[in-house]
């Protein structure tokens, strides 16, 4: 048997077998360890008042924290921070380390680290990403009409679905305070690429504009769009003959159909929350955050940027 480190509800078997008068080498048998193990937890991890699963536990992990905080240099923590107030997340983190460098950090040492500055008045977990909770929708509210001409997400081929090919879009709107202004939002299903731009009125002619002249510059490798069901994108027949690309709609309220740019609208709402007034919002604004979503790694591409993806996949296509 090899040494293995034990969980807290190990403890707690260990605290209750010791209690009973049990021998280290009956509770390393009932644990499945080696005795070894028992033996190495009892001495370690005893405080005044004898062996209590709590205390020990709590002695474990801050013992195994000063391993990791010593194995780390002091020169990675301080990249680790960078990256944090990038807003990279320390599961992006993790894992682009692991995969470019020979350090190794777990995300969860990552977000220890983050809670130990919060603790110290550091600014760190200001960085991370909100979580919001869900409103469950009871009954049909969708009362906005429905567009004319459109093909339902049932009809889009399946290599869209699969993200076999480049050049499949997914669109929709971020809505500012007392729905003033918006910003529209593109992101390319396989590279997760994504372009923003900010228009001052929610209408189907400004909306299309902004659509036109972020996918402009992509003509040959435009082939669908998908959009939710807002009144903005009515103008849709036109973008597709513009662009020579197929337009299709998502089922009203099924978010998760067009989940890639969801997941996006929601890390964008990071820097421009909701109850914010898009007026003050300025192009230098809206460019460093799309800078900022497409130079973050991605777990979903073995972590690599956004960014890096789109360029080889649009260099492999010209």
């Amino acid at each position: 048997m090899s040494y293995t480190q034990l969980t807290q509800e190990q403890r707690y078997q260990i605290s209750a077998l010791l209690k009973t008068e049990h021998s280290q080498k009956e509770i390393a048998i009932v644990l499945g360890v080696h005795k070894s193990t028992i033996s190495r937890e009892v001495r370690r991890n005893r405080g005044k008042r004898g062996y209590r699963p709590k205390q020990a536990h709590r002695f474990a992990l801050k013992r195994r924290k000063n391993v990791v905080q010593n194995r780390i240099p002091t020169e990675s923590w301080a990249w680790i921070d960078e990256k944090l107030r990038q807003d990279w997340s320390p599961e992006q983190i993790s894992g682009w380390l692991k995969k470019y460098t020979d350090t190794a950090v777990s995300h969860e040492w990552i977000y220890q680290h983050i809670y130990m500055d919060k603790r110290s008045g550091g600014d760190l977990h200001k960085h991370l990403r909100c979580q919001k909770k869900r409103r469950k929708r009871i009954g049909d509210y969708d009362r906005r009409g429905k567009i004319p001409n459109q093909v339902s997400i049932e009809e889009r081929p399946e290599i869209v679905e699969q993200r076999e090919r480049f050049g499949d879009w997914e669109a929709d709107t971020i809505i500012g305070a007392g729905k003033q202004g918006a910003i529209v939002t593109l992101v390319e299903r396989k590279s997760r690429f994504t372009l923003l731009k900010q228009v001052v009125r929610r209408t189907a002619a400004a909306v299309e504009d902004a659509i036109l002249e972020l996918l402009r510059p992509y003509l040959a490798v435009t082939h669908t769009i998908t959009f939710d069901n807002g009144k903005e994108f009515a103008n849709h027949q036109a973008i597709a003959q513009i662009l020579q690309a197929d337009m299709y709609f998502a089922h009203t309220y099924a978010s998760w159909e067009r989940g890639t740019n969801e997941n996006t609208n929601g890390l964008i709402r990071q820097y421009f929350p909701k109850g914010l007034d898009f007026s003050s919002i300025t192009d230098d604004q809206i460019s460093f955050v799309k800078e900022r979503l497409n130079a973050r790694p991605r777990k979903c591409l073995d972590f690599q940027a956004p960014a890096m993806v789109f360029s080889q996949s649009l260099s492999g296509c010209t």
